[in-house]
């Protein structure tokens, strides 16, 4: 069972919701909807699940409703049809305490102002969530500490705001909405007011401090490389509607349409691609105990000059030249044992795509795409790599190069 299971979910702003939903029925368009009855659909069928432990990613351009969608997860904006399930429970059948309590214990949230109290010491703003619960003093300063410790800001407990720059605040935030051990923190556009590189700290630190905590996100933002970095899937929305969801290998890859393509279209593909995506099946290959001529044999008929070389397990052992078999054979050698090579070149199927074209550059043999137990999953050669970049470069001329997905005035479907 997902940890947050979103179905069909619907916002239209303005009274009464009959006539919009009507027309959202038969498939009238937002700009429509709004022309005949003056209401504003804010999201529109929108479906998608969030496993535990997983960073999904939000995002669109300004107007999209990925602000509207995060508000009716936690119901600071009650949706006007579909459901939200929170481990199967569905939220929108609460009440109004039942609400408040889940917001207390079960949601952290995290905004793109950082809503601090002024007044208060950097400890105090952390602890303040406990505090509203009625927790005692000495146990809230206690998980507030520890709260600060875990965003790197130990020391800074009774500081004020004002002396904290824009990255530390936004931290504080951070902590704050860690201080009640939520399940599940909601971030909305938490990085945007940030300066550049304090937004990339910020995006390396969410990123080291989920390793160790290990929260259900839902992450709203605008920015796609921000999108890239942080999701394990991604959520693309354009006027109230979901036109993608998958990992952002996936979007990359495999763009649903000419809008999506337009987005991901300036993407430093290199820098986000990986191994496990460019590889391809290794075909041919030794096996350590097997005689040179039947290894050169295998090299003939595939017109390969070397061959990477396992072991019995499958895992990776080295590799062969074929003038090296070639002279195993006069020698009268009964396996390629004393001809191995072991600076075969290896990666994780996690390695960026960038990485590989500087290795490939210094190497005469495939890179081996292994596995954590150094199993062989696969090889790349340089071409793979050339045609991994050749077809987003493809895409971008094909018909043309738009200046702003914005200018793509074809609506998107109703779900």
């Amino acid at each position: 069972m997902s940890k947050i299971r979103v179905h069909n979910l619907t916002k239209i702003f303005g009274e009464p919701t009959g006539p919009a939903m009507q027309l959202l029925k038969e498939g009238l368009d937002r700009k429509e909807i709004l022309k005949r009855t003056g209401l504003t659909l804010g999201i529109a069928n929108v479906s998608f699940d969030v496993e535990e432990g997983e960073i999904v990613v939000v995002m669109g351009l300004s107007g999209c409703g990925k602000s509207t969608l995060i508000r009716c997860i936690n119901r600071l904006i009650e949706p006007t049809a579909g459901s939200i399930e929170i481990d199967g429970q569905d939220i929108a059948r609460l009440s109004d305490d039942q609400v408040l309590e889940l917001r207390r214990s079960r949601f952290g949230m995290v905004f793109q102002n950082f809503a601090l109290f002024p007044h208060r010491t950097i400890l105090d703003n952390v602890a303040f969530g406990l505090e509203v619960r009625g927790m005692e003093r000495d146990e809230r300063v206690e998980r507030a500490g520890e709260s600060l410790r875990q965003v790197g800001l130990e020391g800074w407990e009774q500081a004020y705001p004002s002396q904290l720059s824009g990255g530390m605040q936004q931290r504080v935030g951070l902590a704050r909405a860690l201080a009640v051990d939520p399940d599940i923190l909601l971030m909305d556009e938490a990085f945007s007011a940030l300066d550049p590189l304090i937004r990339r700290d910020m995006q390396h630190e969410l990123i080291a401090l989920q390793s160790r905590v290990r929260k259900t996100i839902v992450f709203i933002t605008h920015d796609l490389d921000e999108a890239l970095k942080l999701g394990d899937r991604i959520v693309l929305m354009k006027d109230g509607y979901v036109v993608q969801t998958g990992t952002p290998e996936e979007i990359l890859s495999s763009p649903a349409n000419r809008y999506v393509e337009r987005f991901v279209e300036d993407v430093d593909k290199s820098q986000v691609l990986t191994a496990g995506t460019v590889m391809r099946d290794a075909g041919a290959v030794a096996f350590l105990h097997e005689g040179p001529r039947a290894v050169l044999h295998r090299m003939e008929k595939v017109s390969y000059s070397s061959l990477l070389v396992l072991n019995r397990d499958n895992t990776l052992a080295g590799y062969v030249l074929a003038e090296e078999t070639a002279e195993a054979i006069r020698r009268g050698d009964r396996d390629v044992c004393a001809i191995l090579r072991t600076d075969c070149p290896r990666v994780g199927p996690d390695e960026p795509m960038g990485q590989l074209i500087g290795l490939l550059a210094d190497v005469r043999v495939p890179v081996a795409v292994v596995d954590d137990q150094d199993r062989l999953l696969g090889t790349i050669v340089k071409s793979n790599v050339l045609s991994a970049l050749a077809d987003t470069r493809g895409r971008e001329t094909e018909g043309g190069r738009a200046e702003d997905p914005a200018e793509d005035d074809r609506e998107v479907p109703a779900a």
